[in-house]
C-alpha cells in the first residue's frame, strides 16, 4: 500500500511586525489630537511635544524635528495672547483690554503734556469707541477762515508729532471741521475745502517728524456736519472749527 504523506500545515504569517506599528499609530493620532486641540501656538510647549513625541519615535529624530516658525509680537499683536486661564476671557477679548489699557496710558501722557504748557482747554482728549482723540481747537493752528499753519505753532506741532510716535505704529487720522458759517473765498469756495485743507496741511507738518510712518496717516474735511456745540452762537462756532487726531486701537488680525 502506498503511504499518503501528511501536507505539512502551511506556515502562518509572521505578524509580529503589528504591535511596533500599533504604537506608532497610537502615538501619531495623539500628536494630532493635542495638535488640533490647541487654541494657540505656544513655542516652549511645541517644543516639549515635539521632544516628547521624537524620543519615542526612534530616538529624537522624527517628523517633528523640522519646525515652521512661531510668529512673534513684532509681526502679529496677539501672537503671545492667550485664553486667560482666570476670567476665561478670549484672545481677542484679552487684546482689547490690553489695547485699551495702552490708550489710557497714551492719553494720560498727552495730558500731562497739555498740563504742563498751559494749553487747556485749546487742546484736549477724549477717548472714544473709535480710539484716542486729541481735540486741537481754533487759535492754536488756523486764524478763522484760513488753512495756513499760524506762525510760533510750530513748536505745539512738533510736541504732538512726538506724542504720536508709537512701536508699532498706530493709524492716525486727521479731521478738520468748520462751523455753519460759509467759506466763500476764492481759495475756499466751501467749508468743505476749508476743512480739508486744514487737516492735509497739519497732517504735513505732523509729517515732517521722521519718526512717523506716513502709510499710517489719512486726511478728511468733515465741513460743517460735524458739529460738537450749537452754531446759533459765537461761543458754539468756535467749539465746532477744530482739528481733530484721531489714535485708533490697534486691529485684531485674523487669518482667512
Amino acid at each position: 500500500m502506498k503511504l499518503k504523506r501528511k501536507k505539512k500545515h502551511e506556515e502562518h504569517v509572521d505578524e509580529a511586525w503589528l504591535l511596533p506599528y500599533a504604537d506608532v499609530l497610537t502615538l501619531l493620532l495623539a500628536l494630532f489630537i493635542v495638535l488640533f486641540a490647541s487654541s494657540q501656538v505656544d513655542a516652549k510647549k511645541f517644543n516639549a511635544i515635539a521632544e516628547s513625541f521624537n524620543s519615542e519615535l526612534q530616538g529624537g529624530s522624527g517628523v517633528l524635528d523640522e519646525q515652521a516658525p512661531v510668529e512673534s509680537f513684532e509681526t502679529s499683536p496677539t501672537a503671545e495672547l492667550s485664553e486667560d486661564p482666570v476670567t476665561g476671557e478670549s484672545p481677542e477679548e484679552v487684546f482689547e483690554a490690553k489695547d485699551q489699557e495702552e490708550l489710557l496710558d497714551f492719553q494720560n501722557k498727552i495730558d500731562t503734556y497739555i498740563d504742563e504748557n498751559g494749553l487747556a482747554p485749546r487742546l484736549q482728549t477724549d477717548m472714544t469707541r473709535k480710539g484716542l482723540k486729541i481735540i486741537i481747537k481754533e487759535g492754536v493752528l488756523f486764524e478763522s477762515g484760513s488753512a495756513t499753519i499760524l506762525k510760533g505753532s510750530e513748536k505745539i506741532t512738533d510736541e504732538i508729532s512726538n506724542l504720536l510716535i508709537t512701536d508699532p505704529p498706530r493709524m492716525i487720522f486727521i479731521e478738520g471741521h468748520t462751523d455753519n458759517v460759509p467759506a466763500g473765498t476764492a481759495e475756499y469756495p466751501t467749508n468743505w475745502e476749508l476743512s480739508s485743507a486744514r487737516a492735509i496741511n497739519f497732517m504735513r507738518n505732523l509729517l515732517e517728524n521722521d519718526k512717523l510712518s506716513p502709510q499710517k496717516f489719512s486726511a478728511t474735511g468733515y465741513s460743517q456736519y460735524q458739529p460738537i456745540a450749537s452754531n446759533d452762537t459765537p461761543e458754539g462756532r468756535a467749539e465746532n472749527r477744530r482739528v481733530e487726531v484721531l489714535i485708533s486701537p490697534f486691529e485684531i488680525e485674523t487669518e482667512e
